[in-house]
C-alpha cells in the first residue's frame, strides 16, 4: 500500500479496506477521499504564469494543496484551470 504525507486528503478522509479477490488472495484498497464542503475564501485574479501551486503556497501554506483549489473550482485536474483569469480560493483550514 501506498504511504501517504501525513496532511494527504487520503489519509484524512478515507479508509483502507480489505476483500479477497477469486484467487483468494487479500486484496487492501483505498476508499475514495469523502471530503467536506470547501468554504471560499474569495476570488484570485491570475497573473500570467501564476500556477495553483503558488497560489497554494500563498494562500492556503501548502505547497501540495492546489488539488483543493481545483476542487472548489470544479475542475476534474489543475490543467483545466491553465486559462482561467479568476479562480476561487478556499479558506485555509
Amino acid at each position: 500500500m501506498a504511504t501517504f504525507e501525513k496532511n494527504s486528503r487520503y489519509v484524512k478522509y478515507s479508509e483502507v479496506t480489505t476483500s479477497v479477490d477469486r484467487q483468494g488472495r487479500e486484496v487492501r484498497a483505498l476508499t475514495p477521499a469523502e471530503l467536506p464542503q470547501a468554504q471560499e475564501l474569495g476570488l484570485h485574479q491570475r497573473r500570467d504564469g501564476q500556477r495553483l501551486d503558488h497560489l497554494s503556497s500563498y494562500y492556503l501554506d501548502q505547497d501540495t494543496g492546489y488539488w483543493r483549489i481545483a476542487r472548489l473550482n470544479d475542475a476534474m485536474s489543475p490543467d483545466v484551470l491553465t486559462d482561467a483569469r479568476q479562480i476561487k480560493i478556499p479558506v485555509r483550514r
